[in-house]
């Protein structure tokens, strides 16, 4: 009897210790988990993982299954018409709450080429000279010494594998010691994110109940560019648009033809110049209409430690574009930015004609009080006032010579964006648990630039959802390089450890 006492005695104990850790105690298990988690990064990264190529990706996914099984969660499938999705999950004994956590193991194809090392998807350490170059040095060194500042260079490392490998070292941290968190856990493991997630928002619908959770948790992306431990309250959506204009059939020699023929390029031009004014808003009635700022959140928005002049130093700006007065305001609004343009030749191949056709990708980003189809729709009348016919085919020779003007226009929507209110129970957990990790208040973004397929998640299961970004600010994702801060790393499994460790019992409402 004494000894069954003893027992739960200990096993009580041991649960108030793990809703408990101090600062000290979760770096001292990072410190006691640190050579384990390196070699679950290494192991990690060194597996290719571009989606347009599905035997890559299921190598990934099976190295996940393997994972999760070894730690006795559940996985399933979830079978889509294409990559499916993996969901894992590990219940809590008596827990009453569930958080859902995000992660894409998907990463952008490489140019193998355009990277300073052998291949990318061998992992190799690298530290930075004095005159700013990455030179690399033996892996060997981290099993002995530590440099905050050293880097690990491969596909994936930051975006978005490294923040897995940060996971998975938490978990077994926590594990080794008999603790565990007071909430069930659920992943959903993403493989198509860097194609745009398209089969995703139909998954969530379909799988609605498998996925069902009080909060949703998103480790991706970048922290601040202050690299202090980052909170962000949401991430803007993200549609498309391709315009193109049309000249003659086929190109024409431009001795011949020009100042005769219409020229598709500057017909474009003219065009995509009526859409902004000179300080880069966009003039499109009502494009912006719906947003307005409180004072309250400009204030909320201005305690962002941004370096306003940093920033366009790095960037090499001499101004900005005046859609908000800051760096942080105008990401509170929705975009309309060309990201390529393309017409005939240039350069060593440039050709003395006039085009046939010219063609402007259009990226727009979406906040949460823009309705992607109204912007297109205040988009398309834009472009008829301007006196073009629109077409969604090539022209027919009679639509050539009975309109002046034609641009065919194509559009499509990937996901909205979202945005958690900074004083939901989500968002009070969350900082008390980085207080805890770290002994001071996280920066918290409002929403984020950049775009993840979160908001079918909040749509669907009618969920909270933050996103706790850990990689350095600088490690290049989605171009040549890729790299993963050591530091960073480091600071990632603290804050899983500690987000596990946080109690969630009488502090967040269920759903």
């Amino acid at each position: 009897m004494k000894k069954l006492l003893l027992l739960v005695l200990t096993l009580y104990s041991v649960h108030i210790f793990a809703q408990d850790l101090t600062k000290n105690q979760i770096e001292q298990l990072t410190d006691q988990n640190w050579q384990h988690g390196l070699s679950l990064l290494q192991e990690i990264v060194s597996m290719p993982n571009d989606a347009f190529y599905p035997e890559q990706i299921e190598t990934n996914i099976k190295w996940c299954e393997e994972q999760f099984k070894s730690r006795n969660w559940t996985s399933e499938r979830l079978v889509t018409d294409g990559i499916p999705l993996l969901l894992v999950e590990k219940k809590s004994p008596g827990a009453t709450k569930t958080i859902l956590f995000y992660f894409h193991v998907d990463g952008q194809a490489v140019d193998r080429s355009k990277w300073n090392q052998e291949d990318p998807y061998s992992p190799v350490l690298k530290s930075q000279n004095p005159d700013g170059t990455w030179e690399i040095i033996p892996s060997e060194k981290i099993k002995n010494e530590y440099d905050p500042n050293w880097r690990i260079f491969a596909r994936s490392a930051s975006d978005d594998k490294g923040p897995i490998a940060m996971f998975l070292t938490g978990w077994d941290a926590l594990e080794k010691k008999g603790l565990s968190p007071d909430y069930n856990v659920k992943i959903i493991l993403d493989f198509e994110e860097e194609q745009g997630s398209p089969r995703l928002p139909g998954a969530v619908v379909k799988y609605k109940e498998k996925l069902d959770a009080d909060m949703m948790l998103i480790m991706d992306g970048p922290r601040h560019t202050s690299n202090e431990p980052t909170l962000s309250y949401g991430a803007r959506g993200i549609a498309d648009l391709t315009l193109t204009t049309y000249g003659p059939k086929f190109p024409q020699h431009s001795g011949h033809y020009g100042n005769y023929a219409p020229n598709p390029a500057l017909l474009l031009s003219q065009l995509l110049a009526s859409m902004k004014d000179e300080n880069g808003r966009v003039k499109i009635p009502g494009y912006y209409d719906g947003i307005e700022l409180s004072a309250t959140e400009k204030a909320i928005l201005a305690k962002v430690p941004d370096d306003e002049k940093a920033i366009q130093t790095k960037l090499g700006i001499g101004r900005t574009d005046n859609v908000g007065n800051s760096y942080q305001e105008s990401i509170q609004y929705p975009s309309l930015n060309i990201r390529g343009l393309e017409s005939a030749w240039v350069g060593s191949e440039a050709r003395t004609i006039v085009p046939a056709t010219a063609i402007a990708e259009i990226d727009v980003r979406l906040v949460p009080e823009s309705d992607p189809e109204r912007l297109f729709s205040l988009i398309k009348k834009h472009i008829q006032d301007q006196g073009f016919h629109i077409v969604s085919e090539d022209p027919t020779d009679a639509e050539r010579m009975n309109y002046p003007k034609i641009v065919k226009m194509f559009y499509s929507i990937s996901y909205q964006a979202f945005r958690t209110p900074m004083d939901s129970d989500a968002g009070k957990w969350l900082r008390s648990s980085m207080q805890r990790a770290f002994g001071k208040e996280p920066v918290q973004i409002r929403i984020s630039g950049g775009s993840i397929p979160i908001s079918p998640f909040v749509d669907a299961l009618g969920i909270p959802a933050v996103t706790i970004p850990t990689v350095n600010a600088d490690n290049n994702q989605h171009s040549p390089n890729e790299n993963i801060r050591l530091g960073n790393y480091r600071e990632g499994i603290s804050t899983v450890i500690s987000i596990l460790s946080e109690k969630t019992k009488e502090s967040i409402e269920k759903k």
